[in-house]
């Protein structure tokens, strides 16, 4: 009877940490990260940028936003990457680079500069 107790004693300590863990792992989710400058968002919520950057906040891993900057005069167009949930906060970023940087050559516009990380987590 002692040998049923303890086993379900271990297995509510174990449950309590994996949950903690859980629970940290987690706390990315809504957070802006490191925000090196503030992204330009267009004010349509069904723009691909727009719709990029809410995708990467609601994201709970390491997270990256990449994007070109804006500037009135020189800007045709934005391009944006991003990479969501990644092993770490380098790695989100060299892959929301990539992506920018695909998209950049894809399409062939004019934009205010290269792209640069604007946001990671």
């Amino acid at each position: 009877m002692s040998c049923k107790r303890a086993a379900a004693a271990m297995l509510a300590g174990l449950l309590i940490v994996a949950s903690s863990g859980a629970a940290m792992a987690g706390s990315l989710a809504g957070s802006e990260g490191d925000t090196r400058f503030p992204p330009f968002l267009p004010r349509n919520p069904k723009d691909p940028c727009t719709k990029a950057y809410k995708a990467y906040v609601a994201a709970g891993g390491h997270s990256a936003y990449a994007t070109t900057p804006y500037a009135r005069i020189m800007s045709s167009y934005i391009i944006c990457g991003g990479h969501l949930n990644a092993p770490s906060q380098k790695a989100a970023e060299d892959l929301a680079m990539k992506s920018c940087l695909a998209t950049r050559a894809h399409y062939k516009v004019v934009t205010g500069g290269a792209c640069e990380i604007a946001a990671s987590k």
